[in-house]
């Protein structure tokens, strides 16, 4: 009985897949794929040189309303669209993968197992035709002595 209450919870290990693994709500770029695309700040964007600056209270305003607006305009813009826009890259990656899988590997597969027919009908013909002929040129040419003189 506790053999096959192992192989049971051993099978529902094996048979969990990605849809159900964890996601880190803290981490959401563990892979760094938008490191240096969408760190925008306040300093990126608007600065003032020496000597033209703005009312103090000005400057503080303007910066809280940037990075106010730019995290609440990405969480209102994510909630809207992040699902639909999720849903339509899942699409199209499933079509990508679905075309791979079915299309373009069997038809490389198909190409190399064609390749390798024509290699050997090719690779026959030149050693029926070609191999003799240049055999027969090299014992011909080998005979041939090349000297150089010099002429004064």
């Amino acid at each position: 009985m506790a053999d096959q209450y192992q192989y049971n919870t051993n099978e529902e290990k094996i048979q969990k897949d990605s849809h159900t693994k964890e996601i880190d709500l803290i981490n959401r770029d563990p892979k760094q794929i938008n490191e240096d695309v969408v760190k925008v700040e306040f300093e990126d964007v608007i600065a003032e040189p020496d000597g033209t600056h703005s009312l103090d209270g000005v400057w503080k305003l303007s910066y809280t309303t940037f990075t106010v607006s730019k995290y609440w305009c990405y969480r209102i813009l994510s909630a809207i669209f992040g699902i639909p826009v999720a849903l339509l890259w899942g699409f199209l990656f499933a079509c990508i993968s679905f075309c791979h899988i079915w299309a373009v590997v069997p038809c490389i597969k198909s190409c190399l197992i064609e390749s390798q027919c024509i290699s050997r009908i090719y690779t026959l013909c030149i050693q029926t035709f070609c191999d003799p002929f240049f055999e027969a040129l090299g014992k011909i040419f080998s005979s041939v002595r090349v000297a150089l003189r010099k002429e004064v």
